[in-house]
């Protein structure tokens, strides 16, 4: 056998013939025969040979650029799962020995010889800041997936214009070109017919269960969406298999949930490590305290990027934020800043072991999967019914930072008749243990001194006097600033820093203008509402630079 092609002549006499006696016969140069192009390396020409090097990986269709880094799109073949893969220094040799012909030249022979790429120049374009050939490749798609202008990408493989590298097999989708309302409530009714065994606390979670699968299905076409928190009061009611559920929609893998990083740093450096990939899903299992507000898990669910230190590589990356973030726990949810930027869906089985429960359907996530085209079909059906039908917008609250995913997932539902699926969110943040403190400072800072400006030692002064009339204040600083019995006064600054500005029903702290010193606050009385109306605008990835290289000659013709 020949892997890379042989030659053999079936006559005995040609035993010692080859295939480069064949290419000799017929005229042909054997650099020609192996159709790549030959890249010839030249001293003193380091920069022009690095950017063949790129334009031939380019060229390849299998290589593109990251977040700053040279990628590769595989498919692992025991779980089945395609994943972005982040080319090192020796992969990258590889790549670009299978990308051209090496060769230079051979002063003893007087000829240019065949060589393997250099080590030195390979070295060159992995660590380059940027690349000027290599296709910018925005994440992963499982299925078909909306365009900015809301028409469907049905095809397979990479799209020059969003970025997006398609795996999914077209034939087993099928979306009407323009679906009505009939088709879109048949849909609906598809989708809703997999929830009839969930115990949802209410219509509004039914909603947010629902809203969850058509981000799952929209994810890649959105640049911000919102994190679901299923939650529930015991064990066995549901919330793991509730997220299976909706990861169905999102990926043909099964999820591989993980736990909840303990603190920031460790958030940064899993979901760096993690959107390197391009998941579909990232899920966060068996939550044992709150839905913290780390920052880099804020930024990812608010940003369409982030950047960070990659581990073992001294380069920074700027990854897409494009995955459907998931978690569960009991008892537990979102708060401070995470309140805003999750939808909680309660369960709440009306019994006393849960766990005992027995389902008509035991298997529903295998069922979706073996049918996935069908239930996709469904929920791009119901997304792009309303965009056909002129986008109809219904009045709601608006959820800041999340308007295109509102109009795609949201809003579609609304026009179908459901409930909002977002009230979860606004329950959350009145509900927010930060919110209920700063309510009851601002109102005992006020009950002792009025609109006069205070500083905190005057406040802890007053708390500190154990007087009847200030008992509430007393409390709540001690809430606050609480160390070995005595108010931190400085703990408490900070914090009352921290929340100034911050509206709670119709109050808020403000920092009194003159030249004491010492910051002093006053609480201000002001309106609890406003509208502010913020146009969406789409953006587009270019394809990669065209350009013609001297020093890439294929039998193409460059």
């Amino acid at each position: 056998s020949w892997p890379i092609g042989g030659f053999k002549c079936l006559h005995g006499h040609c035993a010692q013939r080859h295939v480069r006696d064949l290419l000799h016969f017929v005229g042909i140069e054997p650099g020609d025969a192996r159709m790549k192009p030959t890249i010839r390396v030249v001293a003193g020409e380091m920069n022009r040979v690095v950017d063949a090097g790129e334009r031939e990986l380019a060229h390849s269709g299998r290589h593109y650029q990251r977040g700053g880094l040279i990628v590769t799109v595989v498919t692992d073949p025991g779980t089945r799962e395609t994943r972005v893969q982040d080319i090192s220094p020796p992969a990258l040799v590889r790549a670009l020995s299978g990308a051209a012909t090496w060769e230079r030249f051979d002063g003893r022979a007087e000829d240019w010889v065949r060589i393997d790429p250099p080590a030195r120049h390979a070295a060159v374009l992995f660590d380059s800041t940027s690349y000027h050939h290599l296709p910018v490749l925005n994440g992963l798609t499982r299925q078909p997936y909306l365009r900015p202008d809301g028409s469907l990408m049905t095809a397979a493989g990479y799209d020059p214009a969003t970025g997006m590298f398609g795996v999914f097999d077209a034939r087993e989708f099928t979306v009407p070109a323009k679906p009505t309302r009939a088709q879109a409530l048949a849909g609906l009714a598809l989708l809703k017919g997999l929830l009839t065994e969930f115990s949802f606390a209410s219509d509004t979670d039914l909603a947010a269960a629902l809203v969850a699968m058509l981000t799952a299905v929209a994810r890649p076409s959105l640049a911000h969406a919102p994190m679901f928190h299923a939650r529930a009061h015991m064990v066995g009611s549901g919330k793991s298999y509730l997220c299976e559920l909706i990861t169905a929609f999102a990926t043909p893998q099964r999820g591989t949930p993980t736990t909840f990083p303990g603190d920031d740093e460790e958030c940064r450096k899993l979901l760096l490590a993690e959107l390197l990939r391009a998941p579909a899903v990232i899920e966060f299992d068996n939550l044992t305290g709150d839905l913290v507000a780390h920052k880099s898990l804020c930024t990812a669910l608010t940003s369409e990027h982030m950047s960070g230190r990659i581990l073992g590589v001294s380069k920074t990356a700027t990854v897409n934020t494009r995955a459907l973030f998931l978690s569960s726990g009991n008892n537990v949810g979102p708060v401070q800043d995470m309140t805003r930027r999750c939808l909680t869906i309660h369960l709440s089985p009306d019994c006393e072991v849960p766990a005992a429960r027995s389902f008509t359907r035991p298997d529903l996530v295998r069922d979706v999967l073996r049918e996935r085209g069908r239930y996709v079909s469904a929920a791009l059906t119901v997304v792009r019914a309303w965009i056909v039908a002129g986008r109809p917008m219904a009045e709601c609250k608006s959820l800041a930072g999340f308007s295109d995913w509102s109009a795609l997932c949201r809003q579609p539902l609304l026009w179908l008749g459901l409930a909002d699926a977002t009230e979860s969110v606004f329950k959350a943040i009145a509900e927010d243990p930060d919110r209920e403190t700063l309510s009851r400072l601002l109102a005992a800072w006020q009950a002792v001194f009025g609109k006069t400006a205070a500083m905190v030692r005057d406040a802890v002064k007053r708390a500190s006097a154990f007087q009847d009339e200030h008992a509430e204040l007393r409390e709540v600083l001690h809430d606050i600033a609480d160390e070995r019995g005595e108010i931190n006064r400085r703990k408490l600054g900070w914090w009352i820093k921290r929340h100034a500005g911050r509206i709670v029903d119709g109050l808020r702290f403000v920092r009194a203008s003159g030249n004491r010193s010492a910051e002093a606050w006053q609480v201000e009385s002001v309106s609890t509402v406003s509208s502010v109306h913020v146009a969406p605008s789409a953006k587009s990835v270019g394809g990669a630079a065209e350009g013609g290289n001297a020093y890439a000659q294929a039998s193409r013709g460059t």
